[in-house]
């Protein structure tokens, strides 16, 4: 197990794992709102330098409610999705957003050279300037008898009331937190817990299955800039770089290396 406090330490090595439970990661860069990016014909250059990767487009109408002075108002805006042949690799445009995620994780450097090459895309093609927000975020999922070994595998602070006598009445608990990360680069919000059968805490990224389930739902993000921040590919690249380790240490501390092993790694 991995000790020390996993919001200052050092990226421990990294174990792969040849079975990860990972079922999404997501890596998202927010910037002003472009309402070019609305028109297709504005769109254009980005898929081409893309469509050799994600060849499949899906645009789609999202519809946006908000409480204004009549009430509850809807508005609609346009959704650029570009999708690879395997379709486990999806990348989400819209106005004020550029999302990579994946249901096929490989590897960090992997996954960093696609949001790269995204973020390279977007630099030249959309030309976003500012900076608002950067995020990643790994989810991982534990089912069937894993869950029943759910104290072997997660440390105590993580197992919680489901290391009880009481868990075999537990139907779902989520831990929600929030961490402000020492250096003040980020934040990180962990949700982790029992979930019953044809349940979610967030449709848009974990899918509802038809059996009981552990999730470890780990979101590092940008805390707001004091000041106009540039879009820059390197710096991005960095920060994404620092999440990467920071998100894995904090995994890795609330892992055990029973849950190394299980998962094919070699400890």
């Amino acid at each position: 197990m991995f000790d020390g406090n996993p919001l200052i330490a050092s990226p421990p090595k990294e174990v792969p794992l040849k079975e990860a439970p990972l079922v999404r990661v997501i890596a998202q860069v927010r910037f002003p709102s472009i309402l070019s990016i609305g028109e297709s014909s504005f769109v254009a250059a980005f898929q081409e330098a893309i469509r050799s990767q994600y060849p499949v487009l899906q645009p789609e109408q999202a519809r946006n409610f908000t409480i204004g002075p009549q009430g509850l108002e809807s508005t609609s805006s346009m959704v650029w999705r570009f999708i690879d042949k395997t379709e486990k690799w999806r990348i989400s445009l819209t106005s004020n957003f550029v999302t990579l995620e994946t249901t096929d994780y490989l590897s960090r450097s992997d996954f960093l050279q696609r949001f790269k090459d995204i973020l390279i895309a977007t630099d030249v093609h959309i030309k976003p300037q500012i900076l608002e927000r950067l995020g990643l975020r790994y989810i991982a999922r534990l089912t069937a008898q894993e869950v029943d070994q759910l104290t072997d595998f997660v440390r105590p602070e993580v197992s919680g009331v489901l290391a009880s006598e009481i868990a075999i009445h537990a139907e779902q608990t989520i831990c929600d937190s929030f961490f402000n990360l020492p250096d003040q680069r980020g934040q990180i919000h962990s949700r982790w817990g029992r979930l019953p059968a044809h349940s979610t805490i967030d449709p848009t990224a974990i899918e509802p299955i038809p059996e009981p389930s552990w999730i470890l739902d780990l979101d590092m993000f940008t805390l707001p800039f004091a000041e106009i921040k540039a879009f820059e590919v390197e710096s991005i690249m960095n920060d994404s770089g620092y999440f990467a380790e920071r998100l894995y240490t904090f995994f890795r501390w609330a892992v055990t290396q029973n849950f190394l092993r299980h998962f094919g790694g070699e400890v």
